[in-house]
Formats: C-alpha cells, structure tokens, sequence
C-alpha cells in the first residue's frame, strides 16, 4: 500500500521512547488509499485514558505525567484525534499486559514473576503512549508487592513440599535399611527382594515427579538408600551361595546313604538289617534337606533301596504267618485231645496218655503271637489238672494226707466260689488273658476238691 500518510517521530533525549511504526505515504493520485483496519479497544477505556494527552496540529502528541508534560512522538498525515488514538492503543496494550499478568498471577512461579515485572517496569518507564501512566505504574507496583507475596507463598509450598518429600523419602530409606538389617538366616528372600524393587521403584518416581530436594539432603538420603540396597544384595548373595553348598553337602550326605541302604537291601537277617535301616532313616532326617527337586529324588532312591529288603522280609512273614496258622490248627486239635483226659479218674492212665500228646505239641511249632498265651494256658490246665490228680491220689493213700485234706475241703470249695465270680466278672469285661488264667485255677482247684472228697469218702 502506498502514498499514504507516513507518521514521523519528533527526536526525543528518551531512549525509552517508542517509535510509532511508519504509516505509508499517500497514493500517487492524491487519493488516500484504505488504512488497515485497527484492532478493536474499548470505546470507554481508550476515551478515560486519551483524556492523558493531547495532539497538536502537527501530529505531535503529549502525556501529562507527575513530572509534568512530555512528547511521545509525532505522527503526520492524520487528523489529532487518529494521532491521539494511535498512541492511546499503545497504553492500552501495556495496560492490558498488565491487567493479564495480574489475572494470572496467583499461577506464575518467581522467575516469571520476576521477569515480568521487568518487562513491564520497562514498558511502563517511558512509554510513547497515552494514557495514566502514573497510575499504571502504581498498579504496577502494587503488582510487584502482590507478586513478593506470591514468591514467599510458593517459597512456602515448595518448602512444605520439600518437607514432605524429604519424610517421604526418609520412609522409603528406613524401611529399606529395615529390610537389609533383618537376620539372613530368617528373611523370606522373595517377599522381602519384591519390596526392596517396589521401594526402588517409589524413589524413582519421587525423583521423577516428586519437588526436587536440597542436593544435600538429597545426596545423603540416596547414600543411605543405596547402602542399604547393597547390603541386602550382599546378604541375599551370601545365604544363597552358604546355602547351595550346604544342600550340596545334604546332598553327598544322602547320596552315601543311599549306597549303604542299596548295599543291605538283599540281607535276609531281617531283625538286624531291620534295625541298621532304622538308624539310617534317623541319619536321613539328621541330615537336613537338599534343593527341593533333588531331596525329592533323593528319597525316592532311599524308600526304594529299603522298600526291596522291606518287600523280601513282609514276603516271607507272610509265608511264616501262614505256617504258624497251620501250627495252630494242629495244636488245637491236639489240644482238644488233651482237654479229652479230663477230669482226671485215673492219674497214672492220664500221665501215660498226656505224654505223647506233649510231644507233638511241641513238635507242631510255633503259632500266631495273640494265640500262643491262651493255648498255653489251657495245656497248662490240663497239665495242673493231672498233677492234682496224682497228689489227690497220693494223699489219699497217705494216712496223713488223708487226715490234712479233710481240713483244707472247706477251704477249696470258699476259693472256688470266690474264682468262680472273678471269673464272671473278667468274662464280661472281655479281659481275655485274664479269663484263662482264672479259668486254669478254677479247673486245678476243682479237681483237688474232687479228689480231697474222694479221699474224705
């Protein structure tokens, strides 16, 4: 655009001053070509402030200042009003400037605060423009005391987040040197190793987002920190490394055990090697446990070397078992042969009959461990039972026997009665051993009273 009117600054001694840009010069036709459109100002703000001023013919205009009346410029071409107008704008910018800093002032933090101060403290000076400048400045000033309120503010709520972070950081340190001081022998390593990388982690991120902490106290809470994180590493590295070579010692411990029960599982001296197993599995549990995938294989070898000789001996137990059982079947047999020569007429006949009956009692073996006492028992009954006989029948020959039996008669019939109700009480009781024990007295002492009456008749 060309020939237009061009606005042309009066020299002022002010370096502050501010040059109009220049306006072009009018057409060459002499018709004065479209100016651009102004920005748009408030009609009331633009007139309250070109009140501080005034423009001359010349294009000069003027603002009244405290100290007095001074040239902000000169701008040709136009009429006093569009001159004033244009140097007004100027004022309501930095105006404007200030209004937008106030607005967003309890926002800034104090390098901003400071830097813009200055920015407008400058603009404010000696600006070429018009308007109230003296009380632009005072705003200005005002600004400035509000903006030193709002640094110690944010001194303030940097320093309490300062303080936060530094306890927060202060937790995160004792807990992590909690941790590294606990006693290796009873720490849970997996738990405890996650939390020490959670922690690591939480300090990250405080350093990340976190308000940034004196480089000291900084310094001193990661010293700290780290120490601790080395320690447990330390520690956890050391239980690890005494641990493998124990379980490694557990290991070769077993594994000669192992050897020793392979080298007994074909012995067939079962009540030895019974117990030589016995002192090698309190050995396997003194030994303590390997890596877990290894003691498991461990004793699966161990309970398989014993479980052969274990296997050999219940194999022929049970062929013994089934022998025994045969034993008993004969002894009973004769056992009831036995029982046969009862009660006792002729002590001399029974004596001669029982003998052979002995004989393959004995030779008939060993039978079940629950049978053998009751068994026992009613042989033995027989046997008392002939032996009372034989001396019933002495004393009945023998005047003197036959004179002290009549006495005693008396007596073996109250001890009878007396055996017969322990008898009945131990049958309902179910007390097996002693029903055969009562039982033998019972048939001895009647066969003496038996054979004491004969001897009275």
């Amino acid at each position: 655009m060309t020939d237009q009117p061009t606005p042309r600054p009066t020299p002022r001694p002010s370096p502050a001053t501010v040059r109009p840009k220049p306006a072009a010069r009018p057409a060459a036709s002499g018709q004065p070509a479209a100016r651009p459109p102004a920005p748009p100002v408030d009609q009331q703000a633009a007139a309250e402030a070109a009140k501080w001023g005034r423009a001359e013919e010349d294009g000069t205009v003027y603002v009244r200042e405290a100290a007095g009346e001074r040239s902000v410029g000169q701008y040709t071409g136009a009429d006093t009003s569009e001159a004033l107008a244009f140097y007004v704008r100027r004022y309501l910018d930095i105006h404007a400037q200030v209004v937008l800093f106030e607005t967003r002032l309890p926002q800034l933090g104090p390098g901003e605060i400071d830097q813009t101060l200055k920015q407008l403290t400058e603009a404010a000076a000696a600006p070429a423009a018009v308007g109230d400048l003296d009380g632009l400045r005072a705003h200005i000033e005002r600004l400035r005391e509000a903006g030193e309120a709002r640094k110690s503010e944010v001194a303030a709520e940097r320093q309490a987040a300062k303080a936060e972070g530094t306890a927060q950081r202060e937790a995160l340190v004792t807990e992590a040197e909690k941790l590294a001081a606990q006693d290796p022998q009873r720490i849970q390593w997996k738990q405890t190793g996650q939390r020490m990388r959670e922690l690591f982690e939480e300090w990250k991120k405080h350093q990340q987002s976190g308000p940034r902490l004196d480089r000291p106290v900084e310094e001193s809470l990661w010293k700290r920190f780290s120490a601790a994180r080395t320690t447990f590493d330390k520690n956890r590295r050391q239980f690890f490394a005494e641990l493998d070579a124990k379980q490694n010692e557990v290991k070769a411990a077993k594994e000669k055990l192992i050897k020793r029960a392979e080298e007994l599982n074909s012995s067939t001296d079962w009540g030895r090697t019974t117990i030589e197993y016995r002192s090698l599995m309190d050995e396997w549990k003194a030994a303590g446990r390997a890596s877990r995938k290894e003691d498991d294989a461990l004793w699966e070898r161990f309970r398989a070397a014993q479980q052969v000789f274990f296997d050999a001996r219940n194999a022929e137990n049970e062929q013994i078992d089934a022998e025994y059982k045969n034993n008993l079947t004969v002894k009973l047999a004769i056992l009831e042969e036995a029982e046969a020569l009862l009660p006792v007429s002729d002590p001399k006949a029974a004596r001669e009959a029982l003998r052979p009956i002995q004989d393959r009692w004995e030779d008939a073996g060993k039978v079940p461990r629950d049978d053998v006492k009751p068994i026992e028992a009613r042989m033995r009954a027989v046997e008392q039972a002939i032996r009372d006989a034989e001396q019933a029948e002495w004393d009945q020959s023998n005047p003197e026997s036959k004179a002290r039996a009549e006495g005693p008669t008396a007596q073996l019939r109250e001890e009878i009665t007396k055996l017969e109700a322990e008898l009945e009480a131990a049958q309902a009781a179910e007390e097996t051993s002693r029903v055969a024990s009562l039982q033998e007295q019972l048939t001895g002492r009647k066969n003496l009273l038996q054979m004491f009456e004969k001897a009275a008749g």
